[in-house]
């Protein structure tokens, strides 16, 4: 198998070859399929899916040993954090990253996202599609379509609530205090979408699963404790669970360039451009479910998630010999920049579709999509 080294050394030849915007990205491709980084991790999957169940049922048997308590509290954290962790497994297994069979990969995502995490795989995993095909693109993105939080100025300007105005003014000194209600709002939009009139693949083994996980949750929570614990354990788990899924998000696009209609873009420009890698080693690949290598996520959505790190060294070499803006943070220069972006929208009402897009299209850098 090629080392990182030689694959780097071929992406500077291929340079001369691959100048068409549209065939820069099958180089790339290339090479990646040539290191053997499209390949199955089946060990690592598997042991990740063993491990969390083992984690949640263990939690589970510790919920009815410990009773009555205010130390369920702690427990309450804890087991938001897991369901986090699961949570990645079943966005990694509804991009096809886990087996080769898709019928496998979409029946572990729906038996992780609805029976365990309690968030409807076919709502999610549609919304999260049209994101992936054009990212902080207007009109089209939905994860730029936000309820809460308004990522273009035009937004703020169409509210007639003088009170939503404001909010929306000092958005970034809110972003995260609102995180807290994400979790919430997943559940909710979930229900909303398996019980509704919308078409729906499985509408009938979501909605089974779902009111499984949801109802049987909120039974035996309130049958094992006193309402108030009972409300107090259910709303912290659900609002670290918003709170550190929300995060693990976040970092990813908002504060990079957002997209005009009226800008077309090749597909290798379109996902780096608008994509943020976050930095920190195997602890922060872990914390955040591989979601800090964005980049090349992006690029090859089904590659399992522990060729990401391998990918990104040859990924940002092909992207700085192609002249492509390659974007790389700490945490917490990735959370300034979100914060940074949602008040500079906010507050200063400045526009986000960001020059360096344009400046690329008109020097020919960008084509047609």
């Amino acid at each position: 198998m090629p080392d990182g080294g030689s694959v780097e050394h071929r992406a500077a030849s291929a340079t001369a070859r691959n100048r068409h915007p549209n065939s820069s990205f099958t180089a790339l491709s290339r090479m990646i399929h040539e290191a053997g980084l499209m390949r199955r991790r089946y060990g690592y999957y598997w042991t990740k899916l063993i491990g969390l169940t083992a984690m949640l049922i263990a939690a589970g048997v510790v919920f009815v040993l410990v009773g009555d308590s205010w130390w369920q509290l702690a427990l309450a954290g804890i087991l938001a954090l897991v369901l986090v962790q699961m949570a990645f497994l079943g966005h990694d297994a509804a991009h096809r990253q886990i087996f080769k069979s898709g019928k496998w990969n979409d029946w572990v995502s729906l038996i992780i996202a609805n029976l365990l995490v309690g968030i409807s795989s076919g709502w999610w995993q549609g919304k999260h599609n049209k994101h992936h095909g054009n990212p902080n693109k207007e009109g089209v993105d939905p994860d730029i379509d936000l309820a809460v939080f308004s990522l273009t100025p035009e937004r703020i300007e169409n509210y007639r609530s003088r009170t939503m105005r404001w909010l929306a003014m000092h958005q970034g000194w809110f972003f995260f205090p609102m995180l807290l209600l994400e979790g919430l709002s997943l559940h909710t939009n979930s229900v909303r979408r398996v019980f509704g009139s919308r078409r729906i693949e499985r509408r009938w083994a979501e909605i089974s699963l779902l009111t499984l996980r949801l109802g049987g949750y909120l039974a035996v929570v309130f049958l094992l404790l006193p309402p108030g614990k009972a409300a107090a354990f259910l709303g912290l788990e659900v609002a670290v669970f918003g709170l550190y899924l929300g995060a693990a998000f976040a970092p990813n696009h908002i504060g990079m360039p957002l997209i005009s209609r009226r800008i077309k873009l090749d597909f290798l420009n379109r996902q780096v451009l608008t994509s943020r890698n976050v930095s920190g080693g195997r602890l922060v690949a872990t914390l955040m479910g591989g979601l800090n290598y964005q980049v090349e996520h992006h690029l090859f959505p089904s590659m399992a998630r522990p060729y990401l790190r391998r990918a990104q060294v040859i990924v940002a070499a092909y992207c700085a010999d192609q002249r492509v803006r390659y974007t790389s943070m700490t945490p917490w220069q990735s959370y300034r920049s979100v914060v940074s972006h949602l008040n500079t929208v906010g507050l200063r009402r400045n526009d986000p579709f960001l020059c360096p897009l344009v400046a690329q299209r008109r020097s020919g850098q960008c084509g047609a999509s």
